[in-house]
């Protein structure tokens, strides 16, 4: 239990740190975030949890896949919170990511990679 409550501190320190940095800078805050601390954390604490290389590969093969049809949203947020305010932008950046993450995973699936089980 020790150790889950340990892994909650040092996660939550690293977004706490990050949204610290993004309200003093946008310029930093934008970099800290950008860097993938969750899943290097998660691949370290699955290193530590003694978890297999197979394990460890599939995660980060997974991550990179996920991560390309989230890529837009950075992209139409900042153009439709000046249009439409920020719960319409974030709420329709979140449909856009969800709708390109599901034509995203149709598409892979021809080269079989499978994203949805």
């Amino acid at each position: 239990m020790t150790w889950i409550i340990a892994k909650y501190l040092m996660t939550a320190a690293i977004v706490v740190a990050a949204s610290e940095a993004a309200k003093r800078s946008d310029l930093w805050g934008a970099l800290i975030v950008s860097l993938p601390l969750v899943s290097v954390l998660t691949l370290i604490w699955l290193y530590v949890e003694n978890q297999s290389t197979e394990k460890l590969a599939s995660h980060a093969f997974y991550t990179f896949w996920y991560v390309i049809p989230t890529l837009p949203m950075f992209l139409v947020f900042p153009w439709a919170l000046s249009k439409f305010g920020f719960w319409w932008a974030f709420g329709g950046s979140i449909v856009l990511t969800v709708g390109l993450f599901f034509v995203y995973a149709l598409a892979l699936r021809q080269f079989g990679i499978e994203l949805i089980p």
